[in-house]
């Protein structure tokens, strides 16, 4: 039972992300979810912050008890330890890197904080690639090729919102920023629903199995 509270961590995880910048959105009037990037609704003197904030720390720490889980699941599967391992990376660099490295909003001087930003948010991408490319190889052939669809898509727009990011330097306008930046997170959020799910399932299968065999 304790380990399904962990695995069903991982959908809630999504789903409170999601939730989130939705609501953060709807509190900064002003606010297109269609140019602007994710990180602005937690930036700096950002009105949305004080609401965005403590819900990704709760993400996070959702995101990680989903990890302890999925790393108690995999008994012999070494790729699925892995996974668990780097979802516990993404878990904690995140909670490091939103309440105590935000950037600072459009037309404002950058600082140092914006640079460690960037760099642990370019950690957190490489390790939401691993972990995809190597939670493909933990499940069958249907998840292995969603996988890989998945990372397809992340590689494609996530080279697009960076084509995007030297307008923001300058701050020009970035019209699809926002866009682009949300169907790579949507896409990671998605799989990562979606891993919870089979790994629920199978869960729920062994457990049926053992039943069968105590019967």
């Amino acid at each position: 039972m304790a380990r399904k509270v962990l695995l069903v961590c991982g959908i809630l995880s999504s789903l409170l992300y999601v939730i989130t910048t939705l609501l953060a959105a709807m509190r900064w009037e002003g606010y297109s979810s269609s140019a602007q990037t994710i990180s602005e609704l937690f930036a700096i003197d950002a009105p949305s912050r004080p609401l965005v904030v403590p819900l990704f720390l709760t993400h996070n720490l959702l995101l990680i008890a989903f990890a302890i889980g999925a790393w108690g699941s995999a008994g012999r599967n070494r790729a699925l330890r892995v996974t668990g391992g780097l979802l516990i990376a993404i878990g904690v660099v995140g909670s490091v890197a939103t309440p105590f490295f935000p950037i600072h909003l459009r037309g404002v001087e950058g600082t140092l904080t914006d640079t460690m930003h960037a760099i642990l948010t370019a950690v957190i991408v490489l390790f939401i690639l691993l972990a995809i490319g190597f939670g493909a190889g933990a499940f069958g052939k249907r998840f292995r090729l969603y996988s890989l669809v998945t990372l397809v898509t992340l590689f494609v727009f996530g080279a697009l919102a960076g084509m995007e990011g030297p307008r923001l330097a300058v701050n020009e306008p970035t019209p699809w920023l926002g866009v682009f930046e949300r169907i790579n997170i949507g896409g990671y959020l998605l799989w990562l629903l979606m891993l919870a799910v089979v790994l629920l399932r199978t869960q729920a299968s062994r457990q049926t199995t053992t039943e069968r065999t105590r019967l």
